[in-house]
């Protein structure tokens, strides 16, 4: 079942001597519950591509559909409704708000959406994150790795259609980092969640179900790959 579509999408900054081209006619589609990475250096487009794909920017031209949804052809108010209850965000910098505990900064997508958590649902989350004895804690009480599981959670908790993760390890160690990636996968495998990862670190990619490259703006679909074959 195709969740994501994304059709010849360009994106454009600036013009004449200052116009710098960010994204190249891109284009890739994503089963359901399917795990992918963009692999890519500083600049290389990625961020503005998943960016665009969570319409959090609009692209120069090109369509992004999610379920068979054009997200670009709705009305902006009808488009932010529509993110909200269908993209889930894990950003590197966790984005959690420091008042609210970790059960509520998990539940914070669906009170902003007038809902009302399933405590099951809420319950098993806080379980699988390893955070069911942090429910109650402040994100200043937390490390940074019990951060991004709260982060994560908060992605989770609306069930949505997809999954977009900017280099959700990038202020973390190692450890840590094997850990978050090793949650995604998880999330991926036991609750069929499409997830769309980047990283400039290609030790995390083992694994993704699939790998893409971008460069200079331009996508390359590397299908499965081990590392090996990525160097």
């Amino acid at each position: 079942m195709e969740i994501l579509k994304v059709q010849n999408l360009c994106k454009t900054y600036g013009k004449g001597e200052v116009k710098v081209e960010a994204l190249k006619h891109v284009s890739f589609s994503m089963e359901k519950g399917e795990f992918a990475a963009i692999i890519g250096e500083s600049g290389s487009g990625k961020s503005t591509l998943l960016n665009c794909i969570g319409a959090l920017d609009t692209p120069t031209s090109g369509n992004v559909s999610m379920d068979g949804q054009d997200l670009f052809s709705m009305q902006e108010e009808k488009r932010t409704i529509f993110r909200r209850r269908n993209i889930g965000f894990v950003f590197q910098s966790f984005q959690l708000v420091s008042e609210l505990t970790v059960e509520q900064n998990i539940m914070f997508p669906l009170l902003l959406d007038y809902r009302k958590a399933d405590p099951g649902e809420l319950n098993e989350i806080l379980e699988v994150l390893g955070l069911a004895d942090r429910r109650y804690h402040l994100p200043g009480q937390l490390s940074g790795g019990q951060q991004q599981r709260v982060a994560i959670g908060r992605a989770l908790i609306t069930k949505p259609k997809l999954i977009l993760a900017d280099e959700p390890t990038g202020n973390l160690d190692k450890k840590n980092s094997q850990d978050v990636i090793d949650l995604l996968t998880q999330a991926s495998r036991r609750y069929q969640q499409t997830i769309l990862m980047i990283t400039h670190n290609q030790n995390l990619t083992a694994s993704v179900d699939r790998i893409m490259r971008v460069s200079d703006g331009i996508l390359t679909d590397l299908g499965g790959m081990t590392n090996e074959k990525l160097s």
